[in-house]
């Protein structure tokens, strides 16, 4: 069979470009998506989150290197793998992240297409928005965002207490100022998750120039005479034809297909036997993430979701879209800009969970308690991805590098953002709920002692980006219109294109990156429009 185009993961990035690439009908779009389809319930319920992490089909399930800077732990990377990818297990949180992380964009590819003023038409035009539409939301896009309909009542508590703490009230971090602490808007429609499996793939199902295949892991990218031609799926020998092949398989997988298709470092690649069609050096380079710590403290009165009542929270879910089995459980949060900023940008976020949560969840801890989420938003250091070998169901090794940058600058703002987590547990606003301190398990005041906690304990917060990282530079893998240099007909669009991580969470990004390429392909110069004569 043979397609206009091929897209290869059917995550964040994958379900958009599958609808808008297939919208008018004339061009026949294949998707193709290694895990299965996205049926399970806990999937649509948004406080399913706490359960999907022990679902071991819906999850890719990586785990790092050992990390030199962090004892020498192996971190777990959760990554989707169904329809929807990571936006169906993702904690649904909506953060564009502010202007001059794209401006800066702008300025690393050398194309003002990627600026503020330029991406935000793309950010409205996917966004509905239940607050209506205005200069910096969207009303009617595809994409569901909204307020939450449930939140505990410990999230106000923390919400007071950063305030108590001195940091502004914020009811809208997508807003003039991203600065302060508030609820976090989400993406779901009429209380459930609105994953890009739902709101850009399920409303084009129906087209008969559409297809999905799920279980249905690539092999490698078909390149002859420096073009590619198709894809070849694991375990099949049949190329599958393409006039296109878009990689959307996210900051890890997508570096590993373009490596196994020798598109990489050359030495590397011929360690494995693969034939090199392109040495591209960057290829699994420039790997970003935002590493978190968490602050536990035990509450004395039994309000947190740690031993919710799932049973009557699902049945409440399941007859009126409403109750705790509507919640995203990291409800609260907020935005800072500390002493240890460099520029005009919030250096440090924060996300609130009123519940007890160790090892993304996974560790079940006794009692009843809290936990501040607190990461540094613009890490210096850099990791790397290397082929382990030259089979595609063999993990990628992750190298992630975190707290590597030689002044120690990530580390010393990892130890600002654990201490203002302190400081807002520590307000007088959470005195009547307040029990031991659970992690740390005892009070730290010094710097070595908070550096030690961090390298213990820090654990990723879900934003792998910039390992096919576009640029203007001729060590860049991708050129400013996405497209593999040195190769026709091959472009990637997911978080690997990122030259440097957003002020934030990365599914909205990744959203509107999907947008702004599908124009690109289509050569559409604002949302809905071509240019005249065509």
């Amino acid at each position: 069979m043979n397609y206009d185009y091929i897209i290869v993961g059917a995550g964040s990035a994958g379900c958009v470009l599958a609808n808008r690439l297939s919208a008018d009908g004339t061009r026949r779009v294949l998707l193709l998506e290694a895990g299965p389809s996205d049926w399970h319930p806990l999937i649509h319920m948004p406080a399913g989150i706490a359960r999907l992490a022990s679902i071991r089909r819906l999850n890719w399930n990586y785990r790092t290197e050992p990390e030199p800077q962090l004892q020498g732990r192996t971190l777990w990377w959760p990554r989707g793998k169904t329809l929807g990818g990571s936006s169906s297990i993702n904690a649904m949180c909506y953060i564009r992240g502010v202007p001059g992380d794209y401006d800066r964009w702008a300025e690393a590819t050398g194309d003002d297409r990627w600026s503020w003023a330029q991406v935000r038409p793309w950010f409205l035009h996917s966004e509905d928005n239940t607050r209506g539409a205005s200069a910096l939301h969207g009303s009617g896009g595809l994409l569901g965002v909204s307020d939450l309909r449930y939140h505990n009542p410990l999230s106000e508590v923390f919400i007071d207490s950063a305030v108590s703490a001195g940091y502004a009230r914020n009811d809208d971090f997508n807003g003039p100022d991203q600065g302060g602490f508030g609820l976090y808007q989400v993406t779901q429609r009429d209380g459930m998750r609105c994953s890009t499996a739902t709101a850009y793939l399920r409303p084009a199902r129906g087209r008969a120039n559409l297809e999905v295949r799920t279980g249905a892991m690539v092999a490698r990218v078909v390149l002859e005479r420096g073009r590619a031609v198709g894809v070849q799926l694991h375990g099949s020998k049949a190329v599958i034809e393409a006039g296109e092949v878009i990689l959307a398989g996210g900051a890890v997988n997508t570096p590993q297909v373009l490596m196994l298709s020798g598109v990489g470092p050359a030495d590397h690649l011929r360690e494995h036997g693969i034939t090199v069609h392109v040495d591209q050096s960057e290829i699994g380079a420039n790997l970003q993430d935002h590493l978190d710590i968490c602050t536990l403290d035990g509450s004395t009165q039994k309000i947190t979701y740690d031993h919710l009542n799932e049973l009557a929270a699902g049945l409440r879910f399941l007859r009126h879209r409403e109750g705790p089995g509507t919640s995203n459980v990291a409800e609260a949060g907020g935005f800072v800009r500390s002493r240890l900023a460099t520029d005009e940008r919030c250096n440090l976020q924060f996300h609130f969970v009123p519940a007890l949560l160790d090892d993304h969840g996974r560790h079940r801890l006794p009692g009843y308690g809290y936990t501040v989420h607190a990461c540094y938003l613009h890490p210096r250091s850099r990791g790397r991805l290397r082929l382990r070998s030259a089979h595609p169901a063999q993990p990628i090794a992750i190298h992630a590098n975190y707290l590597s940058d030689a002044e120690g600058h990530d580390l010393r703002c990892m130890i600002e953002a654990a201490r203002l987590s302190r400081e807002i547990l520590s307000q007088p606003a959470f005195a009547r709920f307040r029990g031991k301190p659970v992690l740390p398990e005892q009070a730290i005041t010094t710097d070595a002692e908070y550096a030690q906690f961090i390298r213990r304990k820090a654990e990723t917060i879900y934003h792998p980006s910039g390992t096919c990282r576009m640029g203007k530079d001729a060590r860049a893998p991708l050129d400013s219109e996405l497209r593999v240099r040195g190769l026709e007909n091959l472009r990637v669009v997911d978080a690997s294109v990122m030259p440097s991580l957003p002020s934030g969470n990365t599914n909205a990004p990744v959203i509107m990156m999907a947008e702004r390429a599908s124009a690109l392909i289509l050569n559409e110069t604002r949302p809905g429009t071509r240019p005249p004569g065509e």
